[in-house]
């Protein structure tokens, strides 16, 4: 559906020296696709997304769109193009002066539609987004996610194939950011849209999308299904990003943080397990006791559903005999569950940071 091949752009800066915004990034974006590109605000996301329908034209490399070089077109094929590319922004880019029947029609200005089709496909693309009853009232009279809705139905009016959001939910609270991405989900299922989402907010990509990227100071330093990202990632920014979507970390680091809650003796063992899938609904805690005669103490639990699909993690006091410890180990490591031991020496050091030392 999209493909990036090695895509580079380099602006001219002061004293003509060169910034390079984008450095030699591939990627393939599947028909059908949520895919999300996740980054600090610096990283190239955004110039990244705008050279996909050329509002940003790379420096070097090729973007190819349904196996069309969209960088080799003359105007005129690129102007048609772009119809099939739909794209929203944070700040909406309404026209305040018109009303919300004429914001989502400006884009049908020049199409062979009649002007009985345009205002028919209007009032339906109003009535997709939730806003029938506002086709006659202006921007200012609606709020930030209503503004949002009506730059989404306005971006559907060429029924675009494809659907770029350069950071379009960060201008907006929770309650109604969780709305608007519950529209694109239901656009991306009932239209077969292909979404492509630019964010600095991992929650976002966690809820709607199943292909991230990760962007680091123009390279995409990590990609994968929303899935590996979240069960195994590779790179320290990608942990960091998928911790302030979980908080996975700070609940275990809080824990970490007391002695009190941990009391362990002195052959007991902390350990933080993480599963995935069918493991998740396997009473492995009970079978350590029934079978190894090791208790696990709960101290810290999380289950969430990424992709239809259950991520758990716990972080555990097995106590027991030291040999009977190591064979349940070997039995969870056995039925797929990441089993990681917590040393001494990392509690002691979470607790000076909490003490601040």
């Amino acid at each position: 559906m999209i493909d990036l091949k090695d895509v580079s752009v380099i602006f001219q800066g002061d004293k003509q020296k060169e910034i390079k915004a984008v450095q030699n990034v591939s990627l393939h974006v599947n028909k059908g696709d949520v895919y999300g590109i996740v980054g600090y605000s610096g990283a190239g996301k955004s110039t990244l997304v705008r050279t996909i329908n050329l509002l940003q034209r790379p420096t070097s490399g090729k973007v190819v769109i349904n196996k069309k070089v969209i960088t080799d077109l003359s105007e005129k094929e690129l102007r048609q193009a772009r119809k099939k590319i739909g794209m929203i922004f944070q700040h909406f880019n309404l026209m305040g002066s018109r009303t919300i029947f004429d914001n989502v029609a400006f884009p049908l200005k020049r199409s062979k539609l009649t002007k009985s089709q345009i205002s028919k496909k209007v009032l339906e693309l109003l009535d997709l987004v939730g806003l029938g009853d506002k086709a006659d009232a202006y921007p200012s009279q609606l709020s930030g996610g209503q503004k949002q809705r009506v730059a989404i139905a306005r971006a559907l009016a060429n029924d675009p194939e494809i659907l770029l959001c350069d950071e379009a939910t960060s201008a907006l609270d929770p309650k109604t950011t969780s709305s608007i991405l519950e529209l694109l989900k239901k656009l991306n299922k009932d239209l077969g849209l292909t979404i492509v989402i630019i964010t600095h907010e991992m929650q976002v990509v966690k809820e709607i999308c199943n292909k991230v990227a990760v962007m680091e100071d123009g390279h995409v330093i990590e990609e994968g299904s929303l899935l590996e990202i979240f069960t195994n990632p590779q790179n320290q920014l990608t942990k960091d990003f998928i911790n302030t979507a979980t908080h996975v970390d700070q609940g275990i680091d809080t824990v970490l943080a007391h002695p009190t809650l941990l009391n362990l003796k002195e052959t007991d063992v902390l350990a933080k397990l993480s599963f995935v899938g069918g493991s998740t609904s396997e009473p492995l805690i009970a079978k350590l006791n029934n079978s190894f005669q090791v208790q696990g103490n709960i101290l810290f639990g999380n289950v969430e559903i990424l992709q239809e699909t259950p991520v758990g993690t716990l972080l555990l006091v097995l106590s027991g005999s030291t040999e009977k410890i190591a064979e349940a180990i070997d039995y969870l490591q056995s039925n797929d569950v990441t089993v990681s031991i917590i040393s001494a020496e990392y509690i002691d050091e979470r607790q000076k940071k909490e003490d601040g030392e």
